[in-house]
């Protein structure tokens, strides 16, 4: 039976099928754990041949996740692939370790997933100096351009025939933008530069199977989807509807009551002087 102190098995954490840990070191503040790739073939990520034949090795030097606020940094000895594919622009390429490390990655993808869930409850500067207090290496900066890596991986949103458009301020009376939101799922499709209907013009070129759009008032947008799209309807969102109801009623008021009201005061009332009487 074992006991219950056996220690862990740390090739239980990584990849058993492609690599193998050939030594541990610990240090102060880190933690060194050297690998060897055992992959018999890598699939070419250009034309999606399966190689066996090796080119050479190189070793990848790698952030994990940190153990008991430890640093820890891996030392991966990994191949070089040839492809046998000789209509293939590639002739070398070097082997990724697919869910776990990917090619260029200067951290694993656990640690990159952990990374991003934290930025995205926090900001990537505060998620810089938290991680710094767990052990794990990145700056805001570096945050940010994984954040943008990720986001491009994404699969592009759903494009539904019911949309609605609106003008937004990355700097209000300086810079504008459009933006494009799934009415179905109420989800933003995407970002546009400018609100003075030519991107969007562009974007509704790409997509013309809409049929509704909901917009607000501006006469720019209502023409171009007018030009591009004559079929759609066009629907004045909730808000703008709200709005159109409000001034609406201010302006019926306006007529039926006068601009200034005189109310009496509650206490006031009739001085009588009296006059005064002489000795």
């Amino acid at each position: 039976m074992s006991g219950p102190y056996d220690a862990l098995c740390i090739n239980s954490f990584y990849p058993k099928t492609e690599l193998n840990v050939t030594e541990i070191q610990e240090y102060e503040k880190q933690i060194l754990i050297r690998m060897k790739s055992i992959s018999k073939d890598c699939r070419c990520p250009k034309c999606g041949y399966i190689t066996d034949k090796y080119h050479g090795t190189y070793i990848r030097k790698v952030q994990d996740l940190p153990i008991l606020g430890k640093m820890v940094q891996l030392e991966i000895c990994s191949h070089e692939y040839e492809c046998i594919n000789n209509d293939c622009e590639v002739t070398t390429f070097a082997e990724t370790f697919d869910g776990f490390l990917n090619t260029y990655s200067r951290m694993t993808e656990r640690c990159a997933d952990f990374i991003c869930t934290l930025a995205m409850e926090s900001s990537c500067e505060g998620c810089a100096r938290i991680c710094k207090a767990l052990g794990i290496k990145i700056s805001g900066d570096t945050v940010i351009r994984l954040l943008l890596r990720k986001c491009e991986v994404l699969p592009g949103p759903e494009v539904s025939d019911v949309i609605g458009v609106d003008d937004f301020a990355y700097k209000k009376r300086h810079t504008y933008g459009t933006i494009i939101v799934n009415e179905k799922n109420h989800e933003p499709i995407t970002l546009l530069d400018g609100r003075n209907g030519d991107t969007l013009r562009d974007w509704l070129k790409n997509n013309k199977h809409i049929k509704v759009v909901t917009r607000d008032r501006a006469s720019a947008y209502a023409k171009v989807i007018s030009e591009e799209l004559p079929d759609a309807m066009q629907v004045a969102d909730r808000f703008h509807l709200h709005q159109n109801l409000l001034e609406a009623i201010k302006k019926a008021l306006n007529h039926e009551v006068p601009a200034t009201v005189n109310i009496p005061h509650a206490n006031q009332s009739a001085v009588i002087e009296e006059p005064c009487k002489k000795n």
